[in-house]
């Protein structure tokens, strides 16, 4: 007589047991892929602190909004008793014009490096007369004679010139001021939500009916920053050309040059922008207007720096882990080759160090060479370790084969940026097709019977 196996053990023994074994692994296996992202978050943190001390001590995003003619005007709190306040008025020019040459450089410290430049950065243009006439302010209430000329920058300690306006065939130099009113209003980064400081650099006084014949002036700036620069437009008509030997520029801000051209040797961009292109008018009374969101930016980046293509690297690591784990049980199911679930951990450690090994060598050498010496070690060590398992060459010259597949679809998918999503989901669906097609004959329940022959009854 013969007995069947117990369901129970029925039950052990089955693929899907096994499957669901394996998947619970995958998912352990999440706490140290998790660890690793941790540690690729900590080291780009690192190089994130390492390039603001190099950008502190250079020079920091270069921000300009000026220069605005400014004059006060007198208004009465008493007309009889001649009692009256001062306030100013604030006037943008007619045309302004600038044309930035800006010098880029890659400055390393250790393992992280930081873009900077040197911009020289010239303006030119020209006022109207101011008109008074629309706040009912009368010619002897304005104060012509200690009229200033105004500039709101950042960056003031990187600033590698004595700054001064020529206007009228006469110079005027700029100094530092102090303003603690809510008219000195912060500039805000794209990139982040910090604020940067924003400081007024202002003339002495200047008797403005001298030049209403010549209101033409000519300013020239020269910055040391890094990561961008940002300018406001201004002028009634605002023209800007701006050249670099960079040649990975970012255009931001609210306006987009309406030229560029963009090769390995650096870029060269135009824009345009007229005053009905803005929210603001071309002159303020009483407090000058917070506009410095409204600019067009320039941001000098590294595209896509090695952190970030390690911390895609990983996003995969769960694909990676889940693929090669389905592998290996097919490869069981069809070959009934036992594989224990510590041989699988083993498997699942190899593919997890893979992107610490990753990170290690990328801080020393280029992403792409790192992820060769990583990949290569990786398939290298399973691929050995599976000749053990499977006791043969065919199936581990197929993980091999297999392994180094997915490594390569991956590397594409994170050097490509348009079409990452593309590739990446017609690839996936591929995997997919090869699997169903693999397991379509996979038996999921155990069917073993094993004979067991009853002891005879000797009465």
């Amino acid at each position: 007589m013969y007995s069947q196996k117990s369901s129970t053990s029925n039950l052990f023994q089955s693929n899907t047991f096994r499957l669901m074994l394996i998947g619970a692994l995958t998912l352990i296996l999440l706490i140290p892929l998790l660890l690793v992202q941790n540690l690729i978050e900590e080291r780009k943190d690192r190089q994130q602190s390492v390039i603001d001390e190099i950008d502190s001590k250079w020079g920091r995003e270069v921000f300009f909004y000026g220069p605005i003619l400014k004059i006060p005007y007198k208004v009465y709190t008493n007309k009889e008793k001649n009692a009256y306040e001062t306030q100013y008025a604030y006037f943008f020019p007619e045309e302004l014009k600038n044309t930035s040459n800006v010098k880029t450089e890659v400055k390393k410290r250790n393992n992280y490096e930081s873009v900077v430049f040197n911009a020289t950065m010239d303006f030119n243009g020209s006022y109207i007369t101011p008109d008074f006439s629309q706040k009912g302010i009368a010619n002897d209430d304005i104060e012509w004679g200690r009229a200033t000329i105004l500039i709101r920058t950042t960056n003031l300690a990187s600033i590698k010139n004595s700054v001064a306006i020529k206007i009228g065939g006469k110079s005027y130099n700029f100094e530092p001021i102090y303003e603690q009113s809510a008219d000195s209003a912060n500039y805000y980064d794209g990139n982040s939500s910090t604020s940067i400081e924003v400081a007024s650099l202002e003339t002495g006084f200047i008797n403005y009916q001298e030049f209403l014949a010549d209101p033409s002036f000519q300013l020239s700036v020269q910055y040391d920053g890094s990561r961008k620069i940002a300018i406001v437009p201004i002028g009634k008509t605002t023209e800007s050309t701006l050249t670099s030997n960079w040649a990975n520029p970012s255009f931001m801000g609210n306006f987009l040059p309406y030229e560029k051209q963009i090769n390995t040797s650096g870029f060269n961009a135009s824009w345009r922008v007229l005053h009905i292109n803005r929210p603001f008018s071309q002159q303020s009374f009483g407090a000058l207007p917070n506009i410095s969101q409204y600019t067009y930016d320039v941001d000098f980046i590294i595209p896509v720096d090695e952190y970030q293509q390690n911390e895609r690297a990983a996003k995969y690591g769960f694909l990676v882990i889940g693929l090669t784990f389905l592998i290996f049980f097919l490869i069981q199911s069809i070959s009934k080759i036992k594989i224990h679930i510590f041989q699988y951990t083993m498997i699942g450690l190899a593919l997890v160090l893979f992107y610490t090994l990753l990170i290690s060598i990328t801080e020393h050498s280029s992403f792409s060479f790192a992820y060769f010496i990583a990949s290569l070690m990786t398939v290298g060590l399973i691929s050995l370790y599976s000749i053990s398992i499977l006791k043969n060459k065919k199936f581990p010259a197929f993980i091999c084969a297999s392994l180094a597949a997915l490594y390569g679809f991956i590397y594409v998918i994170i050097q490509l940026e348009n079409y990452a999503l593309l590739v990446g989901s017609i690839g996936l669906f591929a995997i997919l097709a090869v699997v169903m097609y693999v397991s379509r004959k996979v038996e999921w329940s155990a069917t073993e019977v094993e004979r067991v022959e009853e002891p005879k009854d000797e009465n």
